[in-house]
């Protein structure tokens, strides 16, 4: 039954009934077994007593769970760690097989990157309506294209920048370059890896772009912060060179599934209004924001984890968050930074009016449900990665978990050094003024606390002369 779910995103209940058959078969095929183990040796009796208790223990525990299951306290249907994510990474690059890996999930710091097959194909992403890209994009496409010999795609806006006409370089190159409109084309088979040239946005864009399996992603810093763009384009020849072959670390930084589940009303038939009752299903990178928009009321936001309702938001809305996106908006709404490698949910208040509503961390693979209370004064408005944004109305929910399909991005070094480095460059995360050590205050090792007293009276006794 497992096949039927694995490795696709399909709709909760489905996997819902998928897992409860699973534990149903599972527990069939042991009692079958202990049948048979039981009348295989009949001249031992203890034997056959041992598998008549242990059939019985069987039939017992199915029994209990049976009515644990009709009281309404059935076991989570999701695990407590994050899903399993999917191993291929577009059609060539996946995670490297580590034969001496003993658990069911691989060690985070053991992922690398491995290609069964050359990659052909490049999408080459740039920051746009920024000048001082144009030279590195145009050095790197030239490279791919005729020292790598390599497929390169670019977005149909690139084609359309006149200013890159100017460029005698990318003249000669510009008919070679593939071209593909967002919304439009479909990238899923057709990009090996991918490289963006910028800040943190570019990474952002390239994950929307593949709302499935991402190829591996090779962030240039190129920007303003650059969180998330660890390599440098002065040696972007070498660096290249070293993925290619296979000489790189990964971090697997999760996404979140959102689905938005609209009102449906049944005095509408049109098929207009069908269309607009479809839930919007996409993923993201960072953060998924609801907030009371415009309205100068408080928003009114309940939220439920597992379908259980956990509390009310009285403020001005809430952010849900990867690790990723916990170094975005969630740390200057007052969060903790997450490492993008742990399984994890942040939910965290924009403003509650309590003084006791902390961010909170749940376990990845969680659903999480969002919807407006029904006594809220306002409407609210949701966002994805800062785009898409929607209202959502008395009625509307937003359901939020965690997606199969994260987004490959390759190390300059590896996890820890990248992550930490980052924080201390991007964030200025502890850096402060060394305090001084003893040594270097003359004052207290050379003179004792009554000397020093002594001397500021006298300090003190001379200047009310002067006076």
């Amino acid at each position: 039954m497992a096949s039927l779910w694995i490795g696709s995103e399909v709709d909760l209940s489905i996997l819902r009934q998928c897992r409860m058959d699973d534990r149903l078969e599972f527990r069939l095929t042991c009692l079958h077994n202990n049948k048979k183990t039981s009348f295989h040796d009949n001249d031992n009796i203890a034997n056959r007593k041992h598998g008549e208790f242990e059939e019985s223990k069987s039939f017992t525990q199915f029994d209990e769970q049976r009515r644990t299951r009709r009281s309404g306290t059935w076991p989570r249907t999701r695990s407590l760690n994050a899903p399993s994510p999917v191993q291929q990474f577009g059609p060539c690059g996946r995670i490297m097989k580590n034969s001496s890996m003993v658990m069911t999930i691989q060690d985070p710091a053991s992922q690398r990157l491995t290609w069964y097959k050359p990659p052909l194909s490049v999408l080459v992403i740039k920051k746009v309506r920024d000048v001082n890209v144009y030279l590195p994009f145009i050095q790197l496409v030239k490279w791919l294209i005729e020292e790598k010999r390599m497929v390169v795609f670019v977005e149909a806006a690139v084609m359309d920048d006149t200013k890159l006409d100017h460029y005698n370089s990318f003249t000669t190159i510009k008919d070679k370059l593939m071209t593909f409109r967002d919304g439009k084309d479909e990238l899923t088979d057709k990009i090996d890896f991918i490289i963006c040239l910028g800040g943190d946005g570019t990474l952002l864009y390239a994950s929307q772009l593949f709302q499935q399996s991402v190829p591996p992603v090779m962030a240039f810093h190129l920007g303003s912060l650059g969180f998330l763009t660890p390599f440098r384009f002065d040696t972007f020849q070498e660096q290249v060179n070293n993925v290619l072959e296979g000489h790189a670390a990964l971090t697997l930084r999760s996404r979140l599934r959102c689905i938005i589940m609209k009102k449906c009303d049944s005095n509408q038939f049109s098929e207009k209004s069908k269309q607009a009752d479809l839930p919007t299903n996409m993923l993201v990178l960072n953060e998924v924001v609801v907030d009371r928009g415009p309205s100068p009321y408080l928003s009114n936001i309940d939220l439920f984890l597992d379908g259980k309702h956990i509390t009310s938001v009285q403020g001005d809305g809430l952010i849900v968050s990867t690790p990723t996106g916990s170094t975005a908006y969630a740390v200057a709404a007052g969060a903790s930074m997450i490492h993008p490698s742990v399984p994890a949910i942040m939910v965290t208040p924009i403003c509650p009016h309590s003084l006791s509503f902390r961010p909170i961390v749940v376990p990845a693979g969680v659903e999480l449900k969002i919807s407006v209370s029904p006594d809220s004064r306002n409407t609210s408005w949701v966002s994805f990665d800062g785009r898409m944004r929607q209202e959502l109305v008395h009625g509307d929910s937003l359901r939020v978990t965690t997606s199969i399909y994260p987004v490959p991005s390759i190390c300059a070094q590896d996890q820890i050094s990248d992550w930490f480095d980052s924080l201390a460059e991007c964030l200025h995360w502890n850096v402060r003024k060394r305090q001084k050590h003893l040594d270097e205050l003359n004052d207290l090792t050379h003179s004792g606390s009554t000397e020093t007293l002594d001397s500021l009276d006298k300090d003190l006794l001379e200047k009310e002369g002067k006076l």
